[in-house]
This record gives C-alpha cells, structure tokens and sequence, in this order.
C-alpha cells in the first residue's frame, strides 16, 4: 500500500504492507534512526515520537493511520543548535547510555509544551536502563525555566 507522511517537516512516500508499524517505516524504510526499538511492546518509551504535537509510541501505531505531521527527535531542534531542552539534557548528564534519550526528549518536550503539573508521571511511560531519572526531571526543570526566561 501507498503511504504518504509527513515528517521533520518534509513529506515523504513510501510503499509498505498494511501493518507496518510508524517505527518500521521510520527507521527501515525512511534511515530516521532517531526512535529506537526497545520493547516493541510500548512498554519502554524509547520509539516515542510526536504525531500531531502529542507524543506516540510509534511501536504500536500504524504508519497507515497516522495524518497528522511526524516528529521525530531529529527535528526538535532547527539546524545545529541545541534546543534549551537538548541542551539541559547535556547539562544535567541525562543520558548515560544514550538508548532511551531519544523518546525521553520527545515525552519532555511534550510534558513542557502542555505545562504538565506531574513530570514525573507524564514521564513513567519512558524507561532509563541507567537510571538517570533524577537527572532527566533536572533536565526538565532546567529546560522549563530556561524557556519562562525566553
């Protein structure tokens, strides 16, 4: 079947099965390598990735369906400069191995553009094999006054 996306603001066409999954076509069919595949399950939040401004886990979301604009880690930030979020993530050592980082970014860039009163919960759907948890809510929070400075 046809499937056509719009992704990091480019549109895209790609032929696949019905079933192919967001994170397939993403990663197999369009080399986006940014949303990893953890669980394949949902269970882990390392293919998180925003479809119409709200995050997804694009393990579980059929390419077909999705109408709405893609975006993935890769078009967070515009060219090469880190967003304040991105940023923090350095700052405050949030990512140890660097596995989750990726759909950990896109679940805090939504957790702060919805002015989420509970981070913590907003983020539980993504694990950290390291456990850098206390690092990723100082990145978060150093990310949000950061931008209340903007």
């Amino acid at each position: 079947m046809h499937i056509s996306l719009e992704v990091n603001g480019s549109a895209e066409q790609l032929d696949a099965e019905p079933g192919v999954t967001l994170l397939d076509a993403l990663r197999e069919r369009l080399d986006i390598t940014g949303p990893k595949k953890g669980c394949d399950r949902g269970q882990c939040g390392a293919c998180t990735v925003h479809v119409g401004g709200r995050p997804v886990l694009s393990c579980l979301t059929l390419a077909a369906t999705v109408k709405e604009p893609v975006t993935t880690v890769e078009g967070l930030a515009e060219g090469e400069e880190l967003t304040p979020l991105q940023q923090a993530f350095v700052d405050q050592d949030a990512m140890q191995c660097g596995f989750c980082t990726s759909g950990q970014l896109m679940s805090a860039s939504a957790a702060i553009e919805q002015d989420v009163d509970d981070v913590r919960e907003f983020m539980s759907g993504n694990l950290c094999r390291c456990s850098a948890y206390p690092n990723i809510i100082a990145a978060i929070d150093q990310a949000r006054r950061t931008d209340a400075t903007l």
